[in-house]
This record gives structure tokens, C-alpha cells and sequence, in this order.
């Protein structure tokens, strides 16, 4: 039984996973005009990653890479760029409004792709489906 769940779980996840990732980029890509990096800096400053140095360790990148990006989303007015009263050398970044609505329409657009999936299964089905994602989320909770 391990081995067929393995093979179900490797065969079902990162496929999954990587049409959910290209839905999201792609509509990123296509509706917003924002690259892979200029997204995923967007994503990260909206999860709480509010400095240069953070975000380029959260992506495994250098801090020139980062700043260019962020100064790119600057100008495009989707980030904006805050001096720390009590600290003068941290500049912590935030989505602007701008910002927020072009994320909040990426993501509502995947969930509007991920409900046209949902959709194809039977009211059973998607409750199976709740049940298993628990188990699964359940199953990965602590490392």
C-alpha cells in the first residue's frame, strides 16, 4: 500500500501544483504584465517579507537582483518604499493599493480557474476531496 500511495501522491501533487503555479504566472504574465521575479517579490511583500534583505533570502537571490525589482515595481507605483521612524537605515516595503488590487486579481482569477476544476466533481466527490486535502495538510503539520 506505501508504494501505491507514494506513487499516487508523486503522480497527483507537483503536476497539480505546476498548473496551479502556471495559472497563477500566467495571469500574472498576461493580465498584469509583471515577470516571474517582479511577481514573486509581489507575493513575498504581501506574506510579510517588508525589506530587500528579507525578500532576497526568502528567494535565494542577491539584494541587487531584489532591489532592481522592487525599484521596477516602485515606478509602477504597485510598491512603495517606507522609512522606519525608529530605524532611518530600514526601509521597509508594502503593497500599494495599486499593488494590492493587481495581487488580489491574480489570485482571484486562480481561484476562479481552480472553482471551474472543482466544479467537474460531484458534490461527494469535492467532499472527498476536503477530506483528503485534511489529511494531507494534517499529514505535513510540524515537518
Amino acid at each position: 500500500m506505501s508504494d501505491l500511495l507514494n506513487d499516487k501522491f508523486w503522480e497527483t501533487i507537483p503536476p497539480a501544483w505546476f498548473q496551479v503555479r502556471a495559472q497563477i504566472r500566467g495571469a500574472a504574465a498576461e493580465q498584469f504584465n509583471l515577470s516571474v521575479e517582479q511577481f514573486q517579490v509581489l507575493r513575498r511583500i504581501r506574506r510579510g517579507f517588508d525589506s530587500v534583505s528579507t525578500l532576497a533570502g526568502e528567494g535565494r537571490t542577491s539584494r541587487p537582483a531584489v532591489s532592481k525589482t522592487v525599484d521596477g515595481l516602485v515606478n509602477r507605483g504597485l510598491v512603495s518604499r517606507l522609512t522606519d521612524t525608529q530605524d532611518r537605515r530600514h526601509i521597509r516595503l508594502s503593497l500599494t493599493e495599486e499593488g494590492a488590487r493587481v495581487m488580489n486579481g491574480i489570485f482571484r482569477q486562480a481561484d476562479d480557474w481552480l472553482e471551474a476544476r472543482f466544479a467537474r466533481l460531484t458534490a461527494a466527490e469535492r467532499e472527498q476531496l476536503v477530506s483528503a486535502l485534511d489529511l494531507l495538510q494534517k499529514m505535513f503539520k510540524d515537518g
